[in-house]
């Protein structure tokens, strides 16, 4: 369900809280009120009221002039996990493809521009970036997001390129909302889809959707390689049997 901001039902004061929790990354681990500030877009007055909150609450630790998060708040998340039935039925079945394959696979779901991974067993090290659970990566420049989006109706299609500001990560990176617009049909009629090179050089996936006992696609699964060492025919006569198997005993297990 989505509130618009202007709506009586929307909770800026909330909002505003979980923006503080969200200006902490990789890049930002220990931050100062006033950095806090700037990159939540609160005065300063504001952002230690909530840093107050969050620190009683145990969400967020201090040693007096820098701010970190807590290991508390990986509750939250763990709420997501703990909620959804396909976090812990996928886990085998990743585990069968990468035992099958060789290769890394994982398991990923939607959420606005970007593809969030809730499952992964990791055989190779393959991205400068560690993926884990929670790890998000774009919707238009992965497989995963490309299988997501393409079972999406053409309105949410529409919508989603509208917003859509593109960023080229590599010189293979498809950029064009045109061109984006022709691969998510192709990848609807097809079933998969392949990405080469678009995210990060080096890096080739293939990715089916996960349905449930309704039809709808409710996940992606995918294995990732490099170029140099499985070419595309390889993906479509060895790895991409494995997944769809593992999707259809996925669907068999999800409730209905």
């Amino acid at each position: 369900m989505s509130i618009p901001e202007e709506s009586k039902e929307f909770v800026t004061s909330l909002a505003r809280g979980l923006s503080v929790i969200k200006v902490f990354n990789q890049a930002a681990t220990k931050l100062s009120l006033s950095e806090v500030a700037r990159l939540s877009e609160l005065n300063r007055a504001t952002a230690r009221r909530f840093l107050f909150t969050l620190s009683a609450l145990g969400y967020v630790e201090s040693d007096g002039k820098l701010f970190w998060l807590s290991p508390k708040v990986l509750q939250l998340g763990y709420s997501y996990l703990a909620s959804q039935p396909i976090v812990n039925i996928v886990q085998p079945f990743i585990e069968q493809v990468s035992k099958e394959t060789g290769e890394s696979c994982s398991v990923s779901v939607l959420d606005g521009s970007e593809v969030v991974y809730i499952a992964r067993y990791m055989t190779h090290h393959i991205m400068s970036v560690n993926l884990g659970i929670g790890a998000r990566l774009p919707v238009a420049a992965t497989s995963m997001g490309r299988v997501l989006l393409a079972y999406k109706s053409p309105e949410e299609q529409q919508a989603f390129l509208e917003n859509y500001t593109p960023e080229r990560y590599t010189p293979y990176t498809l950029v064009e909302r045109h061109a984006l617009m022709e691969t998510l049909a192709q990848v609807r009629v097809q079933g998969y889809a392949i990405v080469n090179q678009e995210l990060e050089l080096g890096l080739r996936s293939i990715s089916v959707p996960i349905m449930n006992q309704r039809e709808q696609v409710v996940a992606a699964i995918n294995v990732s390689t490099q170029p140099t060492r499985t070419p595309e025919s390889v993906l479509l006569e060895r790895i991409l049997p494995s997944l769809n198997q593992a999707a259809k005993r996925i669907y068999d297990r999800l409730p209905v």
